[in-house]
């Protein structure tokens, strides 16, 4: 019989087909450009309508970069065609690449990537698809039992890779409700949890994502449990839920416990700060730092 927590062991990104090397490559060429043209990741990032963080996870190879993100950086670095050749690999690379993740993750993680629909609730950590590479890690580093480095990057990586849900065309419809303690604690630090709120504007001003704050003074809750997701899979009209509490995950189908679900997610977007109320709020946090 296997052992539980052997089943529940993350494991190792695929890199038989060679995709993780070539991204890694990429990246590390990206780097080289980007420090001989005497620019930071941050101003790179401004340049070229990307986020300080996917610079940083493009150089480490953790996360792919788009094929408009390649052109425009060839120009900026002034690479003379060496990023816009490597664009058509790219796109190639993208369609062979696969995360693996653990079996009993891998049904939600598949249906995540293709879902049409996507709503989160967060009671006590920033949501996967927000998190800086930073924060990841920070997270990671922390974990008990605690995981040796190799480990930690690996999840790191498999955590960045689902980000990528933000570059499908069409978008899907995304949605969070984050409790405001979430965006409270510093993770990481001070500049990493900076860097963190910066990230999470960032999503929240996609024409295709909300972003909420529930408040910590309200005085009435639908849901003090557990943080879930909600999504409708590709090719479907009816919504499934996803739980996962102290690493032990459920994915549930049954149409009247997702219905309860989807309730309690309903009444707190009523509750909570709207979209707008929040970015500013987010804002209102980083002025304050």
């Amino acid at each position: 019989m296997k052992n539980p927590e052997q089943e529940r062991r993350p494991e190792r990104p695929a890199e038989e087909d060679g995709t993780a090397h070539f991204f890694r490559a990429l990246g590390k060429q990206t780097k080289v450009l980007r420090e001989e043209a005497e620019l930071s990741q941050k101003e790179l990032g401004a340049l070229t309508h990307v986020g300080e963080s996917l610079i940083s996870a493009i150089e480490r190879g953790v996360r792919t970069p788009q094929p408009d993100f390649l052109v425009r950086a060839d120009e900026v670095l002034g690479a003379r065609g060496v990023l816009r050749a490597a664009v058509d690999d790219v796109q190639e690379a993208r369609r062979r690449a696969r995360t693996r993740h653990p079996e009993w993750y891998r049904g939600y993680a598949n249906l995540e990537a293709e879902a049409v629909e996507l709503h989160h609730y967060c009671n006590s950590a920033v949501h996967g698809l927000l998190q800086t590479a930073e924060h990841a890690h920070a997270q990671f580093t922390h974990w008990r039992p605690l995981l040796d480095e190799g480990t930690v990057e690996k999840r790191v990586s498999d955590r960045l890779a689902r980000q990528q849900v933000f570059d499908r065309r069409p978008a899907p419809v995304i949605s969070y409700v984050l409790e405001e303690v979430v965006l409270q604690r510093p993770i990481g630090g001070r500049e990493v949890h900076e860097t963190q709120l910066r990230r999470i504007l960032e999503v929240g001003r996609m024409r295709n994502v909300e972003i909420q704050i529930m408040p910590t003074d309200r005085e009435e809750h639908p849901n003090l449990d557990s943080a879930f997701n909600l999504l409708i899979p590709k090719g479907q009209n009816h919504q499934v839920a996803y739980t996962e509490t102290q690493a032990y995950p459920r994915l549930i189908t049954d149409p009247a416990e997702v219905r309860l679900i989807a309730d309690r997610y309903g009444i707190m977007r009523a509750q909570a700060l709207t979209p707008r109320e929040s970015l500013a709020e987010i804002e209102r946090m980083l002025g304050a730092r």
